[in-house]
């Protein structure tokens, strides 16, 4: 996990917190959205990521009045200060760190798997 936080803080420029809480988010994400096998693959690579997704997930009630899906992703992303551009150069980053961990099939397979994640591959 600490990997993955220091280059979303050096590539991306944001936060270090912030970068541990957009893991987390996005990896929950995946983990409801995506193909399941795949995910899990990803994220039994990540040290660290279950207690991040489980932190993300303690949001409570906004979380689920959110609803799901990509709409809500990137709600709970500006929510945590991110703009777009920051969430494209994060999504950008994230699988770049996936294709190195679980191949770029894999990866590319939870990418197509998962609704709207192609646009920011």
């Amino acid at each position: 996990m600490d990997e993955l936080i220091g280059r979303l803080g050096t590539r991306t420029g944001i936060d270090v917190v912030v970068a541990e809480k957009t893991i987390g988010i996005v990896l929950g994400f995946l983990r409801n959205e995506g193909p399941a096998d795949k995910v899990q693959a990803l994220i039994d690579q990540i040290p660290g990521a279950e207690a991040a997704i489980a932190a993300s997930n303690s949001g409570g009630g906004l979380s689920r009045l959110m609803g799901g899906g990509l709409m809500a992703l990137g709600t709970r992303l500006m929510a945590l200060g991110l703009g777009m551009s920051e969430i494209k150069s994060v999504a950008r980053e994230l699988f770049k760190f996936g294709r190195e961990k679980i191949g770029a099939d894999t990866m590319g397979e939870i990418i197509s798997g998962t609704p709207g994640l192609s646009q920011f591959a």
